[in-house]
């Protein structure tokens, strides 16, 4: 082998080598903010668990031992479940519902694809605040519509009732949250081969067996996707609930996210706060275990 052949490959060599470390180069200021804004925060909190209260170098499982035997931690971890179960399933089924409506050839379709995506696109804590406003026993417009049309005798305390505050909670929730599984869902009817609906036709196939048979095994994975993630966002829901009931009245609608703040920031249990929130964590990583198999299995 020549040495200009030699000197060539040296030279493509360290043209890769450069590009590579320039690549590097160019990340690593979003690597060291991703460290400095999740990674050592994340750290601490770990530490912070397994740290003996009142002795600051002493570690043990002491804060673990107090989280499991406190009935709030349960009561909290129940209405959690509560909360995102219903949430979750009623988002489900509304971005369905919306999903099929709006992959029809409609007059209007993109006014109104973009109508039902405003509630997504409200912060949650704007959402909080005009939910408790609708839900007001005073003024709200919910009472008011349900006076006119005789549905009830008196105006209902949504937010101060033991029995209505959850639910409450929940209502607005699922106004909040559905337009995200329904664009995914969306997205997923229109990946599917219009030529499959038109041979099912053919074939004598209703819209139900269409959708027995064609749509739903086409939204296998998307539905998959859709689900783990809306978990995800609704385990970690903080602002709306914060903004409409503090988790009041009393404890009924705290949930998971807003018991580790109130540990945190107005008890200053520091040690506590961040074993809740590693168990709150060590729970997200189970319910995304499944996105990510899919997303493994595909590469």
């Amino acid at each position: 082998m020549s040495v200009g052949v030699l000197r060539l490959r040296l030279s493509a060599r360290r043209g890769r080598v450069r590009e590579r470390i320039a690549g590097y180069l160019f990340v690593a200021p979003a690597i060291l903010l991703l460290g400095a804004v999740l990674a050592y925060p994340a750290f601490v909190s770990l530490r912070l668990s397994f740290t003996v209260a009142g002795s600051p170098t002493g570690l043990g499982l002491d804060q673990y031992r107090l989280l499991l035997r406190s009935s709030l931690f349960w009561q909290v971890v129940r209405q959690t479940g509560t909360f995102v179960a219903i949430s979750v399933g009623a988002h489900l089924i509304l971005g369905m519902l919306l999903a099929l409506a709006l992959n029809r050839p409609l007059m209007g379709r993109t006014p109104l694809r973009i109508m039902v995506l405003l509630p997504w696109v409200v912060p949650d804590v704007v959402a909080g605040i005009v939910w408790k406003w609708i839900l007001n026993p005073l003024y709200g417009v919910l009472n008011d519509v349900l006076l006119e049309l005789h549905l009830v005798q008196s105006p209902l305390e949504w937010i101060a009732s033991p029995k209505l505050a959850l639910f409450s909670v929940i209502l607005a929730n699922v106004w909040r949250g559905f337009p995200f599984v329904m664009v995914i869902l969306l997205a997923g009817l229109q990946a599917i081969p219009e030529e499959l609906y038109e041979a099912a036709a053919i074939d004598g196939a209703g819209p139900l067996a269409s959708f027995r048979h064609i749509t739903l095994p086409g939204l296998r994975k998307v539905l998959v996707v859709a689900l783990a993630l809306d978990t995800i966002w609704e385990v970690r829901r903080f602002g709306l609930i914060q903004a409409m009931t503090g988790g009041g009245p009393g404890t009924l609608t705290e949930v998971l996210s807003t018991q580790v703040f109130k540990q945190y920031f107005q008890f200053f249990r520091f040690e506590y706060a961040s074993a809740m929130a590693m168990a709150m964590t060590a729970l997200l990583l189970l319910i995304s275990i499944p996105y990510v198999r899919m997303i493994v299995r595909e590469e």
